[in-house]
């Protein structure tokens, strides 16, 4: 898979992820059989126009660990990232040690590799009980 085709797959999983639920950059790779691979999976966003149509929910993805990732000191990233993931229904709490978390138990999609289809152009293949629209 070259750079190009590995962009495109991990952009087009965030597309699968349903309204109210995140997943991890890690999970993203192992979706894409490059389970190595789980910081290029955030390095795809550099690359994305942001008049991208329809748009990327990129607010979906964060850390295996449950937290959203710094953009570093003085950026607001995070917090913006927080607030699109309040503004659909996800509970954000406050870390110990400053950072966003989200309850992966609650919030988490995880489905199994070659589970998901990345057919159809951004539609959903599949829907949070696990049928398909298609």
């Amino acid at each position: 898979m070259d750079s190009a085709e590995f962009h495109a797959a991990s952009l087009t999983f965030r597309y699968r992820i349903p309204p109210q639920k995140v997943t991890s950059y890690s999970h993203i790779a192992k979706l894409i059989s490059m389970p190595r691979y789980s910081r290029h999976v955030g390095q795809a966003l550099k690359f994305l126009s942001p008049e991208v149509t329809p748009p990327v929910p990129w607010h979906r993805v964060i850390s295996a660990a449950g937290t959203i990732s710094s953009r570093g000191p003085g950026t607001t990233g995070a917090q913006h990232q927080r607030d699109a993931l309040e503004a659909e229904g996800i509970e954000v709490t406050d870390g110990r040690t400053g950072d966003f978390r989200v309850n992966l138990a609650s919030w988490g999609w995880f489905p199994a590799p070659g589970t998901v289809s990345i057919a159809d152009n951004g539609a959903a293949a599949e829907q949070v009980d696990g049928t398909s629209n298609q």
